[in-house]
């Protein structure tokens, strides 16, 4: 179709022609080859085929550096240069599939506007689009994605053509530094939601004392009475050194780990004597005077056959007693150790340990008060239990 244009348009520069105008001195530059021709021809189509130079549709044509049309007349000056730019075959690879085409472009950008591509910051573009082209050449053209790339505190779009995540971001000058890491990771592809994440990471490290308690070695004293204490060497707590890296993530802190930790100054030993002498002691009650060879804190619940949480009534103990005022319970080691014995709560009386009862699941003492159903009195209080009678021959082992 351009060879029929060109033919028509030949016959009809060829008929104008043979008006009389006023030659000019024309310098044709082909490549390598130079040639000067004074004609009075005007258009360069004319004029570069009578110079002898062959050209193609696809050729172009520089007037002075400036592209000019092949079939239109240019003014008329004494001198003119005409460069001519054969085309050349131009393997193009973009996301249309792979074409070929005959181009004159001076760059490879030029060749790819040509054919319609719109060209924009971040695509892809091998060789670049400055690269002049000289010869048959294969470019390579992937245009850019939108992306928003969460950094900062703000949300930043930009268009990248990178494979991965890494380059997108060095494209867009947000590199990742030091412990500063992405989502997706930065050897991943570009995220299908176009979604990055960056998140900065910095670390502190802190140094701080802290207190290393002292140890208590107990030495038994018979000088002492059973349940007293004299310290021997008061006991000073030690000092260490800690050590602890603090991990932050967009300004917020993440862990803390502790790296090491030194002793600055270690603890020295308390020695304590603890009194295993039984000592009786006589206490003034309600009930008149009791002699007691041992007193403790307990927690005081009551209980009586009806109400001992069980369905029904149990009068049974884990002695044979009898369960009634005057029997009380206490916990397992408590009761083994000393079942029998006989004790004396203010606010209650006199009572024979003859039963097993739960207690506290963290061993604190407790004892379990009994009563008759009818004269039942509900007890949840702490209350001093003195053990009575002459103190036994040797140490109950739950008080040693």
């Amino acid at each position: 179709m351009k060879s029929i244009r060109l033919l028509a348009l030949g016959l009809l520069l060829f008929l104008l022609s043979c008006q009389p105008q006023s030659p000019s001195l024309v310098t044709i530059i082909d490549g390598e080859q130079i040639k000067v021709v004074q004609t009075t021809e005007r258009v360069p189509l004319v004029i570069v085929t009578q110079a002898g130079f062959n050209i193609m549709p696809d050729d172009r044509v520089y007037l002075n550096g400036t592209l000019i049309p092949l079939d239109q007349p240019a003014p008329q000056t004494a001198s003119v240069t005409l460069q001519l730019r054969h085309a050349v075959t131009l393997t193009l690879i973009t996301p249309r599939g792979q074409q070929s085409i005959q181009s004159a472009a001076r760059t490879v950008g030029e060749a790819l506007y040509s054919t319609g591509l719109l060209i924009s910051a971040g695509d892809l573009i091998d060789p670049p689009a400055d690269t002049p082209i000289t010869g048959p050449l294969t470019v390579t053209f992937k245009p850019a994605r939108e992306l928003i790339i969460s950094v900062d505190g703000k949300l930043l779009p930009i268009k990248s053509s990178a494979p991965t995540v890494g380059g997108a971001l060095a494209g867009a000058g947000i590199p990742l530094l030091g412990l500063d890491y992405s989502s997706p990771s930065e050897s991943e592809a570009l995220p299908a939601d176009s979604q990055i994440q960056v998140v900065r990471v910095s670390e502190s490290v802190t140094l701080a004392l802290k207190p290393i308690p002292y140890r208590t070695e107990t030495i038994e004293s018979a000088d002492l009475e059973l349940g007293q204490q004299q310290v021997i060497k008061p006991g000073v707590n030690g000092i260490a050194l800690t050590r602890t890296r603090i991990r932050y993530e967009d300004g917020q802190e993440g862990k803390r780990v502790t790296e090491t930790e030194s002793v600055v100054q270690p603890p020295q030993t308390q020695v304590v004597n603890a009194g295993t002498k039984l000592v009786s002691h006589t206490t003034s009650t309600d009930i008149g005077n009791l002699q007691y060879w041992y007193s403790i804190p307990m927690y005081a619940t009551s209980y009586s056959p009806c109400r001992s949480g069980i369905s029904g009534c149990s009068y049974g103990t884990a002695s044979g007693l009898r369960a009634q005022y005057g029997v009380v319970a206490m916990s397992k080691d408590w009761y083994y150790a000393l079942q029998g014995m006989e004790v004396y709560i203010p606010g209650y009386g006199r009572g024979v340990i003859g039963d097993l009862g739960g207690g506290f699941p963290d061993g604190r003492p407790w004892i379990d008060l009994g009563y008759n159903d009818n004269n039942y009195q509900e007890w949840s209080e702490w209350v001093t239990v003195y053990f009575l009678g002459p103190p036994p021959a040797t140490i109950p082992y739950i008080l040693q």
